[in-house]
């Protein structure tokens, strides 16, 4: 973004005047404007109207009484271009164009011509719902929004229009800095208004509904700068996206595409990726109200048993836990609660003290102290409005909650059992306090664990100062490479394969004699991308009767599977040793996203188990390490049942040096996947390769 266009954003963003340019939905547009609460100057164009709501037209453009700050466009696709090229000129500050019918209906030059017109305007849209700002109460938006903010907030960008209406509607009371519809994103997209919210004071965290990026090496930039400042970063990513290369024949074609990708961004950038919507409100509240905790011990209060229970039983769950109450601390615990309640954590406070904030406070107090936990959570569901004669109660125990929470330093939340539980006034009144108003206690926990573990990828991301992505390279057509030159170059780079010799059918016995029984025989053509799937593979040939009789059953057997694909060609190997574990390793290419190291659980079931760990490179030695510990698989590398244990630290360099070959000295393979790669104690051997390189190589 150039900083003439920043600083226009920024005119948009934060307007002194608006031009309403329409008809019936600029009408709307000002209708939300002063919903919102615009105090600046209003004008509007439109040639046939005298007036829009209130508002004086002009016939043109051009009789605006001085270049707006802020523009909301809403005419006939056809009329666009010329309004966005005459505002460029006048020096309007940004345009929100809800006008349509541009790349979304395949009218990808109208498009073009829009973003050529722009120049260094500020643009959202086409085909977006708009722009609002809580903070400094201004609207450019095409229909009927809620939302608020105590002065801070989230700023949240979509691309769906609907979703975004759908959230400044929804029952969270989630404070609320910005609210984006980005629309086709034909100028502005997620990455430009993330980098100017990262600076902007009154934003706590960031949401993104992201179908797609337009620019995946700037938006890690952006996303780390984001994690340094400390303002986290919250995405829901939807759709079966068509970024990322088509699915190839490698087995990890199926298990790590673009989905997969964007986790790998997410989790390279210290990004919070979750699942729904609810959770994705529920976790920008936690983060904006009551703040990331240092670590993931929770001490939970209830006063009920059951409630006590699914805390700690979903907190198991997600990796959450519920440290101890001191034990020299029990009996002054204990003094202060009814001779019916227990000391342990989660808490259960029981009906004989609650509602009594004199004698809830010590007990919170003293507790929180005692289990020396990094965030506090008290479950309660509220009455319903009518029914509401004990609300007090509810709210002096919370009262209570909130000032021992804040004297011990602690992220907090008030969480309700069921969603709906909690009224709009508690839930302003909880954030007033700096008391996050959570709705659901498996959305409540999972947001604090979210926000835990963003706290400790930040601190790791700083330590380990990643490098940028790998510059992408885009291959068009390839061809697949037989094993036995796959393996030619991988020990050129210096991974190890087994000793063998590729020889046509009639050497078979000689070569295997010169290897050693016994041997492994496969068939070489470019057709077999999966050997044992077509009997183009027999193992632990321990003579040459055997071997020749192996020759003969694999080129019939071949032959039955595809014709094409019989060969005269076989790689005799010597047998490895059993490894400590099989892996699955495959380093691709993505038109989008780079390189990416692919690492899962090999052999045979690699699809069927589906035990994949995603990297985008660059990746530190360390980062492949702890990929590798992810995996189920890790448990046989870490002397599962008193075998040798495997060092982690050998096995993730040579890793890394195969990655490093793949980007130095492979600009001509598309994909690498080798499967099985053997792992032993101090090394690595690739078993079987499947490489893929352009044709034009």
């Amino acid at each position: 973004m150039t900083p003439q266009r920043r600083a226009n954003l920024q005119r948009l963003l934060k307007p002194r005047h608006i031009a309403f340019i329409g008809g019936r939905y600029a009408e709307i547009a000002i209708v939300e404007a002063r919903r919102r609460g615009f105090a600046g100057q209003m004008w509007a164009v439109n040639p046939k109207r005298r007036e829009l709501l209130g508002v004086p037209c002009v016939g043109s453009i051009a009789e605006l009484p001085e270049p707006p700050d802020a523009v909301y466009l809403a005419i006939p696709a056809d009329g666009v271009v010329g309004a966005i090229h005459d505002l460029a000129q006048m020096g309007a500050g940004g345009v929100v164009c809800f006008s349509a019918g541009f790349k979304e209906a395949g009218n990808a030059d109208s498009e073009q011509a829009l973003i050529d017109a722009t120049g260094d305007m500020a643009l959202i849209g086409p085909n977006c719902y708009g722009v609002i700002n809580y903070i400094d109460n201004a609207a450019l938006w095409s229909f009927e929004h809620g939302g608020w903010s105590p002065g801070y907030g989230a700023a949240i960008i979509t691309q769906s229009g609907m979703f975004s209406s759908d959230i400044t509607m929804s029952q969270r009371s989630l404070p609320l800095a910005y609210m984006v519809s980005a629309g086709n994103q034909a100028v502005l997209g997620q990455e430009d208004f993330l980098e100017v919210f990262i600076d902007d004071p009154a934003v706590r965290a960031i949401g993104l509904h992201i179908e797609g990026l337009q620019d995946v090496a700037r938006f890690e930039r952006a996303a780390l700068k984001a994690l340094s400042k400390g303002i986290p970063v919250v995405a829901l990513k939807t759709g079966s996206s068509a970024i990322g290369s088509e699915l190839t024949v490698s087995h990890t074609g199926s298990l790590s595409g673009a989905a997969e990708l964007f986790e790998a961004l997410f989790a390279r950038t210290g990004v919070i990726s979750v699942t729904n919507p609810s959770q994705f409100l529920e976790t920008l509240k936690f983060l904006c109200v009551a703040g990331a905790p240092k670590g993931t011990g929770v001490v939970g209060f209830t006063c009920s048993g059951g409630g006590a229970t699914m805390l700690a039983d979903h907190a198991e769950k997600i990796g959450l836990g519920f440290p101890p109450v001191d034990p020299a601390q029990h009996t002054q615990i204990a003094a202060l609660l009814p001779d019916i309640a227990t000391v342990s954590n989660p808490l259960d406070y029981t009906t004989p003290i609650w509602g009594q904030g004199e004698q809830t406070y010590p007990v919170f107090a003293q507790t929180i102290a005692a289990t020396a936990a990094d965030t506090a959570v008290l479950v309660q569901d509220y009455p319903a409005p009518g029914l509401d004669a004990s609300k007090q109660y509810y709210q002096q125990d919370a009262a209570a909650f909130a000032r021992a929470a804040k004297e011990h330093g602690v992220p907090a939340a008030v969480c309700a059992t069921l969603p709906e539980n909690m009224d709009v006034a508690t839930r302003e009144l909880l954030v007033a306090e700096g008391i996050a108003p959570m709705q659901g206690i498996h959305e409540a926990l999972n947001a604090i664990a979210q926000a835990a573990l963003w706290a400790q990828a930040r601190e790791r991301i700083a330590r380990t100062e990643p490098m940028p992505l790998w510059p992408h390279r885009i291959i068009g057509a390839t061809a697949m490479l037989t094993e036995d030159k796959g393996k030619l170059w991988l020990a050129k780079h210096g991974i190890a394969v087994p000793r063998g010799r590729a020889v046509s059918g009639p050497q078979v016995c000689g070569a295997a004699k010169e290897v050693g029984y016994p041997v492994a025989l496969k068939m070489m053509s470019p057709q077999l991308a999966h050997k044992t799937d077509a009997g183009a593979v027999v193992l632990n040939l321990a003579g040459s009767h055997a071997l020749s009789a192996a020759t003969v059953q694999m080129s019939t057997d071949v032959k039955a599977y595809n014709l094409q694909a019989v060969s005269d060609l076989f790689l005799v190997e010597e047998m490895s040793p059993p490894p400590l574990a099989e892996l699955v390793v495959t380093l691709r290419r993505d038109p989008h996203f780079g390189a990416a190291l692919v690492l899962g659980s090999g052999g045979i079931l690699v699809e069927l188990v589906g035990d994949v760990v995603t990297l985008l490179l660059p990746a530190s030695p360390l980062d492949i390490v702890d990929a590798l510990q992810s995996l189920r698989v890790a448990g046989l590398l870490s002397g599962f049942r008193g075998r040798m244990k495997a060092d982690m630290n050998k096995i993730a360099d040579q890793i890394h040096h195969l990655c490093r070959a793949f980007i130095e000295d492979g600009a001509d393979v598309a994909e690498i996947e080798i499967n099985p790669l053997f792992v032993y104690p101090d090394h690595i051997c690739a078993v079987d390769v499947l490489m893929q390189q352009a044709v034009d190589a």
